[in-house]
């Protein structure tokens, strides 16, 4: 073959692999997500994995600590909307938001990723794939959660009825869930089918992939007895160990509240009530195993203490962060992350909504733990939505774009986190705007 041929031939390849990737790129970005579709992993945009390095996350590639300002959208899975993750992931990367939590598990039901153990609805799978995708090409990474300790969803109870009915004899109760190996048996191949996953539409297994920013054991794990905390616990450190056996290039977290139990006597002053030490869960005891990341916790200040004052909200929520700080910063020696943040929108105070107030709050604390190189390494509002999703708001939503104040608070904290973390090339058109 002739020189020139070869060339020839050469430049046709490289026309037709730029073709292919067209034609991806226009299927990858239509609501249904459907269409001719190869995967060409080496098109993904370049990203580093997250580890930790102490009280602090980083950037592995780099180098850099990573601070976090997310949010939550649980729905990227099950709503079947490709439209709307796309819109939604683009917004979050406008307003410099940085990490975003989601739902990885729909356990029987309708709309079921798992239909009954070991057996999965491929459709639902892809729309998953669809949302790690265009994370990654928005440059957004996910904490994927594995499972509900509520019922919606399928939950952990779903699970104890599938041992129900395949004849096992396991007791009624959700505790019966952390307690019984085949039930731990169907989490944990559901765990394998997880990590092992090849995306279709960028060909990366998911435990190759660092827009993962982290695994999380379970939404609010919860028991039904306070007797069942050792079993909790002992959950706890198998499942972790299991998923560190699998894939070692990620995060992984509990999912915790962060309650304290009622042996932890120096603590209880921090819940927001008596009902918070009856769970069996314990944020310190849970979080120290070894392959446990970094601690979690959520705050909902508006539906835990519905009677209270503004004032008596914020007083307990400087002290729920700052306890939860500091047990990070000098028992645990990991970072904490805030993973979920709510608060109603309706209550306006001379001007300002409560929401507003209490989210400067909790923002601005992580913001100085941070400052300080210390344990405090984000907070991840729940939930933003895209427009017109009706059938997916709570008493918490947010179309962030349509509320200026919250929008404001949001962006400067995006501003102020990414200066601290030295990268102001990536800090973008927001951060112009608005004076952290």
């Amino acid at each position: 073959m002739m020189k020139q041929e070869r060339q020839a031939y050469a430049v046709l390849g490289a026309l037709l692999l730029i073709a292919v990737g067209y034609m991806n790129w226009n299927s990858w970005g239509s609501s249904g997500g459907g269409g001719f579709r190869v995967p060409i992993p080496w098109l993904q945009p370049r990203m580093g994995f997250i580890g930790r390095n102490g009280t602090q996350f980083i950037d592995l590639e780099s180098g850099t600590p990573v601070y976090v300002n997310g949010w939550n959208s649980y729905w990227f899975m099950s709503s079947g909307n490709r439209k709307w993750v796309s819109e939604m992931l683009r917004r979050g990367r406008e307003m410099g938001l940085t990490v975003c939590r989601t739902w990885a598990f729909s356990d029987g039901g309708p709309k079921a990723l798992q239909l009954f153990p070991g057996h999965y609805d491929e459709q639902m799978f892809q729309a998953l794939d669809y949302a790690i995708y265009e994370a990654r090409r928005n440059g957004v990474r996910l904490i994927l959660c594995l499972l509900n300790n509520l019922n919606a969803f399928g939950g952990k109870d779903q699970y104890v009825r599938w041992a129900q009915e395949a004849g096992f004899n396991v007791n009624t109760s959700s505790d019966a869930f952390f307690s019984f190996d085949v039930i731990r048996g169907y989490f944990k191949t559901f765990i394998d089918v997880m990590l092992t996953r090849r995306n279709t539409y960028s060909g990366v297994r998911y435990c190759d992939e660092p827009a993962i920013f982290a695994w999380e054991l379970m939404n609010e794990p919860r028991c039904v007895f306070k007797s069942s905390a050792p079993i909790l616990q002992d959950w706890i450190v198998d499942m972790s160990s299991h998923i560190k056996s699998i894939d070692k290039k990620h995060l992984v977290t509990i999912g915790l509240e962060g309650f304290y139990e009622s042996g932890r006597t120096e603590r209880l002053g921090v819940n927001p009530g008596e009902w918070a030490a009856t769970f069996g869960s314990d944020f310190v005891k849970n979080s120290a195993d070894e392959h446990i990341d970094f601690s979690s916790v959520h705050a909902y200040p508006d539906s835990w203490m519905p009677m209270a004052s503004l004032e008596e909200k914020i007083k307990y929520l400087s002290s729920w962060v700052d306890s939860h700080v500091n047990d990070s910063q000098n028992i645990l020696k990991k970072p904490v992350l805030f993973l979920e943040f709510g608060s109603n929108l309706h209550v306006k105070r001379n001007g300002t909504y409560e929401r507003d107030v209490q989210l400067k709050v909790i923002y601005d604390k992580v913001y100085e733990s941070a400052k300080k190189g210390e344990a405090g390494a984000g907070v991840l509002l729940w939930q933003l939505m895209a427009g017109g999703m009706g059938e997916y708001l709570d008493d918490f939503s947010l179309v962030a774009w349509d509320h200026p104040s919250t929008y404001k608070l949001i962006v400067q904290q995006s501003c102020r986190l990414l200066r601290l973390s030295q990268r102001k090339k990536n800090i973008g058109k927001p951060c112009s705007k608005l004076q952290a």
